[in-house]
């Protein structure tokens, strides 16, 4: 297939060789001989009129000409794949899609295990993928590289539909045998003890709580940061430390017989809306509403029982 004079078939081996900066991988991706990528990378050139992809040293870098292609490519095969391919109906018994998902380690540990028990109820034969968050998540959502962002509504774009999942409130965790446990947990002692946080790897973006204190003015001395939400419990045990968490994280520790003790914030932090986003391009498309409407019976799942610690 043809479009001024340029076979749209290239524009597949454009994309992922922007993707891979790689003859090699790419090739691999598409399951191309080498020698194929090679001779499209070639026809590529000559109908842009540009390098595209440059050899310095071991690794191909992008010409300014082929970053400028990248998202717009992206977006023509996206168009593509969601009104001419996608199918008419998803059957979840007979799928062998994979829907990729971008989640924190706390969504996919208090929230994950609902959505993957309902998934084998209703039969689905497909694959998950859940992929960190270390690089901007609303880029890949652009990009049709993720089926389902999750993350909270604050750091959500307005340029896709998006629909809350649940709130979720905060509490602090204590080492049992610590001084702080002893006693009442007021502002003063929260602020004068030293805090361990998550800061998210590669992104410049914060966790909510502390997008939130930055908020509000409330600083509080850091003496541990970690890429991880799951660990911030453990990390406490036999230290005078205090981590900020997830309500429902603290909640499922502690279940898990995780020595902790678990108090009220004293600081008033609202509650984070945990929302799910998918590309609008996408929201036709019965693959996507199927796993939307699982996230969202997930969420009352996961729930089921539940007694808030505090």
């Amino acid at each position: 297939m043809r479009f001024n004079k340029l076979d749209l078939n290239l524009l597949v081996a454009l994309d992922m060789l922007l993707k891979e900066r790689s003859i090699t991988r790419a090739a691999e991706r598409l399951n191309l001989s080498p020698s194929a990528v090679s001779n499209a990378l070639s026809r590529l050139r000559e109908y842009f009129d540009d390098e595209l992809l440059v050899q310095i040293g071991r690794r191909m870098e992008v010409t300014p000409r082929a970053l400028n292609l990248h998202d717009a490519v992206r977006d023509v095969l996206l168009r593509i794949d969601t009104t001419i391919t996608a199918q008419p109906a998803f059957e979840p018994r007979e799928s062998d899609r994979v829907f990729r998902l971008f989640t924190s380690d706390y969504t996919q540990f208090v929230w994950g295990p609902s959505l993957l028990a309902l998934a084998e109820k209703e039969g689905f034969t497909g694959q998950f993928e859940f992929l960190p968050q270390v690089s901007d998540p609303q880029r890949e959502l652009e990009r049709g590289e993720v089926d389902l962002v999750i993350i909270p509504a604050n750091f959500m774009s307005d340029e896709n539909p998006c629909e809350v999942l649940y709130e979720e409130h905060f509490v602090c965790v204590l080492s049992p045998d610590s001084a702080l446990a002893s006693q009442e947990l007021d502002q003063a002692r929260y602020l004068a003890a030293r805090h361990i946080v998550m800061l998210p790897p590669g992104r410049h973006a914060e966790p909510f709580e502390g997008w939130f204190m930055r908020q509000v003015g409330v600083t509080r001395d850091v003496a541990v940061r970690t890429y991880s939400f799951t660990v911030l419990p453990a990390l406490v045990a036999g230290t005078e430390l205090i981590a900020t968490v997830h309500a429902r994280l603290a909640e499922r520790l502690t279940s898990l017989s995780h020595p902790l003790v678990i108090r009220p914030c004293p600081f008033q932090i609202h509650p984070m809306r945990q929302t799910m986003q998918w590309h609008r391009y996408r929201d036709q498309d019965p693959g996507v509403q199927w796993l939307r409407r699982l996230a969202s019976k997930a969420t009352v799942h996961m729930d089921a029982g539940r007694r808030p610690a505090v």
